[in-house]
């Protein structure tokens, strides 16, 4: 078989552009390096967000975890400097299908591209993600490696072959079992002032928060603390705060000791409070409930949620790969410490697979949703659950001056 000159040259440049996938169970796809090239380790996941790649990127709940975007074409907008969620891209890999060769929006100041390579983001391109989607439904959640450059060879210049990469996949640690909010929380206290006229004061654990999370709380009149993941509930009660808020974050829930405690101080103290995502699943772990490890998770900007006190379906963004175990069916008794914080119900569903989307606290003021009503990127279906936490406030307020009478 014979190839033209320029069919040769675009073999040579396909070579040395190669990047290999490589999961845990020895599954390989090979396609070219897109970003960094080197080698990352991490839990592969998918997104089906159509839209959202840059927020999606820079969200901290992703730290430690390769991301492929089952969309087809990502790029095509760009990178901007307004759309980041947090302070640097957080993913630990990136997989595309087809990227866009150059970006076009009014808003576009870079490439997706240039932004990988400059934080350094190793990633791959050109295979086919709709199989690799497949596989992971299939199997779940597993580690993988993107592979390029001179990590692809031995020292004799010879290819390495897919076991030894398999070996350096499973030398990466699983996410069961890993506590990594305060690898992503903030290291000093900020505050975000609110848009108008003050409504109410809180203090935001950042457990690996989105910046558009208290942007939406200032937008209600809120001024918000946001704290580290380390704060004692004597530095937030000097704060003198009208309710809580625990973020979104990674890891596993069940690992999260400190999270958990302190949010029991919360709970005892009767302070409103008010979680997403991470903070629904700490909920649920003050409140006595298991937590478990999905299959492959819900991540993507399009997943249907039933509200029960309102009948109404949303549809919201998820980002979560675990989930409380609480019973869905009608009121339960908080399991800790014989019941303490009294009767529980789960305020909403999945509608896909019927697992646990929030919680709500009947005689202590908290409630938690599982997903992101922040919307960044997302529809906007659930931004009344910001509204709803300030009547949680305002009303338990009322209630401490009657109980003071």
């Amino acid at each position: 078989m014979t190839h033209s000159a320029g069919a040769t040259s675009a073999l040579t440049n396909f070579h040395a552009d190669r990047a290999v996938l490589v999961l845990e169970d020895g599954r390989a796809f090979t396609g070219r390096s897109f970003g960094a090239r080197g080698v990352t380790v991490g839990e592969i996941v998918f997104n089906t967000g159509m839209t959202g790649y840059q927020e999606t990127l820079t969200d901290p709940s992703y730290h430690r975890q390769i991301v492929v975007m089952t969309a087809p074409h990502i790029g095509n907008t760009g990178i901007n400097d307004e759309d980041d969620e947090s302070r640097k891209i957080w993913v630990a890999g990136f997989i595309v299908r087809d990227p866009s060769p150059r970006p076009s929006n009014w808003r576009s100041e870079r490439s997706l591209e240039s932004e990988l390579e400059a934080q350094g983001i190793v990633g791959i391109s050109d295979i086919d993600t709709r199989a690799l989607t497949r596989h992971l439904r299939e199997r779940g959640v597993m580690r993988a490696g993107i592979f390029s450059g001179e990590e692809l060879i031995d020292p004799s210049g010879r290819d390495l072959p897919v076991a030894d990469l398999v070996h350096k996949v499973l030398a990466a640690p699983k996410m069961a079992g890993a506590d990594l909010a305060r690898e992503v929380s903030t290291d000093q206290a900020f505050t975000i002032e609110p848009q108008g006229e003050r409504r109410a004061t809180v203090v935001a654990v950042d457990l690996g928060i989105k910046s558009m999370t208290p942007l939406r709380m200032a937008e209600r009149g809120i001024r918000v603390h946001v704290v580290p993941s380390s704060i004692t509930i004597e530095e937030i009660t000097a704060l003198e705060p009208d309710g809580v808020f625990f973020s979104n974050g990674p890891g596993d829930p069940g690992a999260a000791t400190h999270e958990v405690e302190l949010l029991r101080e919360v709970l005892d103290r009767k302070i409103p409070y008010f979680g997403i995502c991470f903070g629904n699943q700490i909920l649920g772990r003050a409140l006595g409930y298991g937590t478990y490890k999905l299959n492959y998770g819900h991540r993507g900007i399009n997943q249907p949620v039933l509200d029960r006190e309102t009948s109404k379906v949303e549809v919201t963004a998820h980002n979560h790969g675990f989930a409380v175990d609480a019973p869905i069916d009608g009121e339960s008794i908080a399991p800790h410490d014989g019941g303490r914080y009294g009767r529980v119900v789960v305020s909403h569903v999945g509608l896909n697979d019927n697992v646990v989307e929030g919680l709500r606290a009947l005689d202590v003021p908290a409630f938690s949703v599982q997903y992101h009503p922040e919307a960044a990127a997302g529809p906007h279906d659930a931004a009344y659950l910001f509204d709803r936490f300030i009547d949680l406030m305002q009303n338990n307020g009322v209630a401490a001056a009657n109980e003071e009478k």
